[in-house]
């Protein structure tokens, strides 16, 4: 019996490894911090996206999938949430700083600036040993006390962003993005920007085909820029017949990403003025047509990088930019580095 409680236990430490096929070499760990009074929802979205089974993406990995641990100040303490219920974490921050992915959903009272000195030691010893820091939301705030944000840009939930740049003059607070890769350190904005930041990471690690099969499933949009503003003027608002023709011009340039397009070009296809065009695009998508137009040209080209076929200006020429150095240009902007390097990285059978 002892013993049949021992396995029990050691079973229930192990880190949740998602299941994909027979897959021998070692996960890469995910680490989450949960804590008392946490919103469910960004802790929610990191389980979903590391801890999910996917046998869909049986066949498409070259490198190891992640395993998921929850862990808190106290393993095995019950931890009340928001909405009336509460969960237990099995794991504790010595696993947190042993993680190869840390991610800091929140933190319990971004107004007050206490964030626990042993999340802020486990941040540290994650951080110096090589592992990848994240934060979502008001999880910049352990971030930023742990020191890991200063001389660096970083966002949070635009409510929080003043708050965080006051109390922590060393970060370049940037509200106005959804996320900010730094490489080793990455942060987002509040609640469905984690979703995207997510998203990133496993486009990052695994590439755009896979990343497209987990948001396929999410059930959202495969890639949304970090530049992306955050704040949507009337998010909610009645649906109107001139934002039928915004969606509708949408969805005509997808379909002809390989053609020239235009303010003015994308406005007939709405039915539109220019002038009109502008003002109700914007203010529907928190960004301009032209940028809009980028990101998604960007997009399109991730999965033909990942093939061997095509040259960097064929490709180019295939999602729509008039000349390879232009493709260049934006791609580093929107990416963080360029065609030929997210190629060598991601490429499937690409030397």
């Amino acid at each position: 019996m002892a013993e049949q409680i021992a396995e029990d236990r050691a079973a229930r430490s192990r880190p949740v490894a998602v299941a994909i096929g027979l897959r021998p070499e070692p996960v890469h760990d995910v680490a989450v911090y949960a804590f008392e009074g946490m919103a469910p929802f960004e802790l929610g979205v990191v389980v979903e996206v590391f801890g999910l089974a996917r046998p869909e993406l049986v066949g498409l990995l070259a490198a190891p999938w992640y395993g998921l641990k929850v862990c808190a100040d106290r393993p095995g303490t019950e931890l009340e949430a928001v909405g009336g219920f509460a969960l237990t974490a099995r794991h504790g921050l010595d696993d947190l700083a042993a993680a190869d992915t840390v991610v800091v959903p929140g933190v319990r009272n971004a107004g007050s600036g206490d964030v626990p000195p042993a999340l802020v030691a486990a941040l540290r010893t994650a951080h110096e040993r090589g592992a990848r820091i994240v934060s979502i939301c008001s999880g910049a705030f352990a971030l930023a006390a742990a020191g890991l944000l200063d001389g660096r840009e970083a966002t949070t939930h635009w409510r929080y962003a003043e708050l965080l740049q006051r109390r922590h003059p060393k970060v370049r607070v940037n509200p106005d993005v959804l996320y900010v890769d730094n490489g080793d350190v990455l942060t987002s904005a509040g609640s469905a920007a984690g979703i995207d930041l997510c998203l990133h990471l496993v486009r990052r690690d695994h590439g755009a085909k896979v990343a497209n099969t987990v948001a396929r499933r999410f059930v959202v949009a495969p890639h949304r820029d970090g530049g992306q503003a955050q704040f949507i003027e009337a998010a909610v608002r009645p649906v109107e017949e001139e934002d039928d023709g915004v969606a509708r011009s949408m969805q005509w340039a997808l379909d002809h990403l390989s053609e020239a397009l235009t303010v003015s070009v994308l406005a007939r296809a709405a039915r539109m003025s220019d002038r009109s065009y502008l003002r109700h695009f914007t203010a529907r998508n928190g960004t301009s047509p032209m940028r809009w137009v980028v990101t998604q040209r960007i997009a399109a080209s991730l999965p033909l990088l990942e093939s061997p076929d095509g040259t960097v200006e064929e490709i180019a020429a295939a999602v729509g930019f008039e000349s390879a150095a232009t493709f260049r240009h934006h791609f580093g902007r929107v990416m963080r580095t360029s065609p030929t390097a997210y190629r060598r990285s991601f490429g499937f059978g690409v030397a």
